[in-house]
């Protein structure tokens, strides 16, 4: 090996020397975690629209909430034909509106209360509020008052050649955990599920839809 094949030593300055990295103090780094955790305790997850439907068509064991607060007053509804949609579409609709345009056929009234199948599988329950001497809704309305306290499971006795819903509970009224009942509001929950489909004015496409009237699609 010749001299200039030898490989040079590099001074180093006092800039070059390895750089020291502090370690932060003994949990320095809590101050920069997430706070938007899902699963810390004591947050809620948001919940999105509710599937809605009668106690009957849950298909399962149901619980109802047993606060008047989670029953709401009676409310109008009306189903709409929505372009691409198999089946009408429920909508809230302003009582006024309502009777100005639409036959009272056309026109359905019941509560809507909060309702659970197990493991907190939530849904807006259709409770009805008219004809309570009719089989079927006195005996829905009663399933609904029962689950209150107990898991209820609903079925049609149309098949037996009877009026009205077998009422069954559960064998065990601890088969399954008691609801973790959302801490929402029932407005806030009813808004989510029936956003954009609250029929409040002259000119909504749904009442305009319904009167059978040109409706601005652009």
């Amino acid at each position: 090996m010749n001299e200039n094949s030898k490989p040079k030593l590099v001074d180093q300055s006092p800039n070059d020397a390895p750089i020291s990295i502090e370690k932060p103090a003994e949990g320095g780094l809590e101050r920069f975690m997430s706070k938007r955790s899902s699963n810390i305790a004591g947050v809620e997850t948001l919940l999105t629209a509710l599937p809605h439907h009668k106690i009957s068509e849950a298909g399962d064991f149901v619980r109802v909430h047993a606060s008047e607060d989670y029953w709401s007053p009676e409310f109008c509804f009306v189903n709409v034909p929505i372009i691409g949609q198999k089946r009408d579409l429920l909508h809230l609709i302003d009582e006024e509106l309502a009777m100005s345009y639409l036959s009272s056929k056309k026109i359905q009234r019941f509560r809507l209360a909060l309702a659970s199948k197990p493991h907190d599988s939530f849904f807006l329950c259709h409770v009805p509020s008219t004809n309570l001497d009719n089989p079927w809704n006195m005996t829905a309305v009663q399933a609904c008052l029962t689950g209150r306290a107990q898991w209820v499971q609903v079925e049609s006795r149309k098949a037996d050649g009877a009026e009205g819903y077998k009422i069954d509970h559960a064998r065990d009224p601890d088969a399954f955990p008691v609801p973790n009942w959302p801490k929402r509001t029932l407005n806030d929950l009813v808004t989510v599920t029936f956003n954009g489909r609250m029929i409040d004015r002259h000119d909504h496409p749904a009442l305009l839809r319904l009167i059978g009237a040109k409706q601005n699609l652009t």
